[in-house]
């Protein structure tokens, strides 16, 4: 597995790397050997093969403030991967008002999702074009092919992200860049789905905690959700030379959710 990834000493940069499946990626990735950059606004202690840079990525000048931390240490940038995100349950339209889409998770989602990638994939692809090679993965969702209930902009916004792909690979393979993206499913439980986050979804979606939890196991064609590890295997072998002629789609990994 080692040998057949190759991808001891890459450099990579993974955004939202300090939690949930940012940070089995960045695990998977130090397993086969690669220097780990984690960017997120969380700072994580010290590990082998791992630096740990805060960075809010929908600030430019952080961005590219990390992104210069980085070539300095390393000299150059492998892979990035844009996984910082966030989901907010909201209803377009609630009698309650408590969980109705406003302005400002419009923004907040929207900025985190989107133009976080934005500005993570401009500072690299910089790095990238000198180079003339580098990977950039996006980390998408099913929902962006699907809709999903009381998660309009979060659907949003990980659609838009399907299109950056699609325009960024044009743009960037011919330069020896690849650009893809994955579209992960119904996954296993991680700190980011805190009690608040399940109060809203469930009161937007009338349905008990055990209802949600049976609702997951029950949308896949496989008939239970996924593991942080599948999508960080997927991820793996995306940035390796196995998948050197694989560029400009989302791969689906949603256990059969979706089969856009």
């Amino acid at each position: 597995m080692h040998k057949w990834l190759d991808l001891e000493n890459k450099v990579v940069i993974v955004t939202g790397g300090a939690s949930g499946i940012g940070q089995r990626m960045c695990q998977s990735f130090m397993e086969q050997g690669a220097q780990v950059v984690i960017a997120d606004l969380c700072v994580q202690e010290k590990m082998e093969n791992c630096l740990s840079i805060r960075c809010d990525v929908t600030r430019k000048d952080e961005v590219e403030r990390m992104v210069h931390q980085v070539m300095e240490t390393f000299g150059r940038i492998d892979i990035l991967v844009n996984n910082a995100g966030i989901s907010i349950p909201r209803l377009l339209v609630d009698d309650r008002s408590k969980y109705e889409l406003d302005d400002t998770v419009f923004d907040q989602t929207i900025n985190l999702n989107v133009k976080g990638s934005f500005h993570c994939a401009q500072a690299c692809a910089r790095i990238m074009l000198r180079q003339k090679y580098g990977v950039i993965v996006n980390v998408s969702s099913e929902c962006g092919k699907e809709g999903s209930f009381a998660q309009g902009i979060y659907s949003a916004s990980k659609a838009a992200i399907d299109s950056l792909t699609r325009t960024w690979a044009k743009e960037l393979s011919p330069h020896g860049i690849r650009v893809v993206a994955i579209a992960p499913g119904p996954m296993e439980a991680t700190a980011l789905f805190n009690s608040a986050y399940i109060d809203a979804m469930c009161h937007c979606r009338h349905i008990t905690k055990e209802e949600m939890q049976k609702n997951y196991d029950t949308v896949t064609l496989l008939g239970r959700e996924g593991h942080l590890e599948e999508i960080a295997n997927t991820v793996l072998f995306l940035v390796s030379n196995r998948a050197s002629f694989i560029t400009g789609t989302t791969i689906n990994v949603s256990g059969g959710k979706s089969r856009g």
